[in-house]
């Protein structure tokens, strides 16, 4: 992979894409449109801040990109609807500055309360006058948090800290998470009418847009306070003026505007005042936050070659966040199985059935249903399939895709079942998973129970005697060793099912001797790519 970084970037995210001998980094620095549109068709992937605009024409220029990797949060550079179009992922580092903005928004708060920029200005003038800094604190005050992510929820603990009431607004999050923090969860509306103090941890986007404008400002309490310190253009900058000068807002901490550098007279008279605290978009900027997200992209990117579930696609449907760890396995458990029930399709598929049964299902599933939508298809098509684009190509084939979900316990406490319907002719695949570990425990109508590995031979045969040994034999004359084997039936001497772990692979020649050996109705040697530990 061909991996090109137009900005500066932090040596220990380079490093960590230079140590692998899959990726090829080069580092242009400085790059004008017109030349990043002419170079970039050379590459597959782009690492860029904020200063590059990957938009259309750069994207349509980039005839092999498959990612788009913003060492940041934001993602306003990028055209993040063109790049999806495209089956391009958009990838960005959500959480590595997550710590830096935490203690950001509440060095910002204080320096406000206490008047720390006022008051250091004027004693570095020779002057002597504490009175004109009376402060506030933050102790008993009621805190509005709006965004409870990464950020939001660091900010919340802070305020604790310093023994505020807090409340907090996201309807992208459960009640558990709330809860969690110790936090009551109310809506917006109650948040710009109760609370003394309003901080912003949300991106921006057409919902997001002047979310707190003149409407808002009028029905807050009079002296409330404003924190941004997460994209310019949330708080519409003119209504904030207007509340400053008026009274109501009795004071503000920006660090994010919607123009960066600030050229309108508004921002810059928002700026200017002297009840403002405002500092040039300096959130994410310490060193130990340049070195995160550097390392976060990097390490999407190697994920992606080994084809292992992405955390940070901006635009691959996803989990709330604070739930990614718990379903980090089911999602690297689709892909597995995807992967290995596709190569055992003969046929076209009509339809696809995602089942989800016991706790699992209480969940949002679709993140799961579209990275295993892309494991099945990704064997079956020559384009690119991804989260991004399976249920557009899913759907330009013609292909159903449904989700079922059971609640019931079952077997085990998790489990998911895909079913391919094609002409005449139906696969089932279930999975669960061990602290972790993918297991597949049914295949057709076999019980089986195993881990997917590399590489793997499925054999359906008569069940007699000697047969396991036949196999075996077989394959040791030929050097290739088993590492497990799992052995499913219906009856004794009925049908049966061996599934095997290999250490290298099963060339067609073998697979074909071992068929007539076992005189098999079923053979099919598997390269499970996605099941390598990554």
């Amino acid at each position: 992979m061909k991996v090109i970084v137009t900005e500066k970037l932090a040596h220990e995210g380079l490093l960590v894409l230079e140590k692998d001998p899959r990726v090829e980094v080069d580092v242009k620095l400085g790059l004008s449109k017109e030349e990043l549109i002419a170079t970039i068709g050379e590459y597959d992937a782009i690492i860029t801040r904020s200063a590059t605009k990957v938009d259309r024409d750069v994207l349509e220029a980039g005839k092999k990109l498959k990612l788009v990797a913003r060492a940041g949060v934001g993602i306003d550079s990028v055209d993040v609807e063109v790049a999806s179009e495209k089956g391009i992922i958009v990838l960005n580092a959500p959480f590595g500055n997550t710590n830096s903005v935490a203690e950001h928004t509440l060095a910002l708060l204080l320096s406000l309360c206490r008047h720390i920029p006022k008051a250091d200005a004027s004693i570095k003038r020779g002057e002597w006058n504490r009175s004109a800094f009376m402060g506030s604190e933050l102790k008993g005050k009621v805190a509005g948090v709006v965004g409870l992510s990464k950020v939001g929820g660091r900010v919340v603990s802070r305020l604790q800290a310093f023994e505020c009431e807090v409340i907090g607004c996201d309807p992208f999050v459960s009640e558990k998470r709330a809860k969690d923090l110790g936090i009551r969860l109310v809506t917006l509306d109650e948040i710009i009418t109760t609370a003394d103090i309003i901080t912003l941890h949300i991106p921006k986007n057409e919902e997001t847009k002047n979310l707190i404008g003149e409407k808002e400002f009028a029905r807050m309490k009079d002296g409330v306070i404003i924190v941004n310190t997460a994209r310019g253009g949330i708080v519409n900058e003119e209504a904030l003026l207007n509340a400053l000068n008026s009274g109501k807002v009795k004071g503000a901490a920006v660090d994010v505007y919607s123009e960066e550098p600030p050229k309108s007279d508004i921002i810059k008279n928002l700026i200017a005042h002297e009840r403002v605290v405002s500092v040039p978009h300096l959130g994410a900027s310490t060193s130990e936050a340049q070195v995160n997200v550097a390392v976060d992209v990097a390490r999407e990117i190697i994920r992606y070659l080994d084809e292992q579930p992405l955390e940070n696609a901006v635009n691959i449907p996803r989990f709330d966040l604070t739930l990614m760890e718990q379903m980090r396995p089911f999602l690297r458990m689709v892909n597995i199985m995807g992967d290995f029930v596709v190569q055992l399709l003969d046929t076209n598929m009509n339809k696809v059935t995602f089942t989800y049964a016991g706790g699992i299902a209480e969940y949002c599933t679709t993140p799961i249903t579209v990275c295993g939508l892309a494991a099945l298809l990704n064997r079956k098509v020559e384009q690119d399939v991804n989260m991004v684009n399976a249920k557009l190509v899913a759907e330009n084939m013609g292909i159903a895709v449904e989700e079922v979900k059971l609640t019931e316990p079952g077997a085990f406490s998790n489990m998911v079942t895909i079913t391919i319907e094609g002409p005449n002719e139906k696969r089932i695949i279930a999975g669960t998973h061990f602290e972790g570990i993918p297991r597949i425990v049914q295949l057709r109508d076999y019980q089986v129970d195993f881990a997917p590995e590399e590489y793997m031979l499925i054999l359906s045969y008569q069940d007699r005697p000697g047969m396991i040994g036949k196999i075996g034999m077989l394959l040791g004359q030929h050097d290739i060793n088993i590492a497990s084997m799992n052995l499913g039936r219906r009856e004794k001497k009925g049908e049966a099912m061996v599934i095997l772990s290999l250490d290298s692979p099963v060339p067609a020649s073998v697979l074909e001797e071992i068929r007539k050996a076992t005189e098999a109705n079923y053979a099919k040697s598997l390269h499970m790519i996605t099941a390598r530990q990554g």
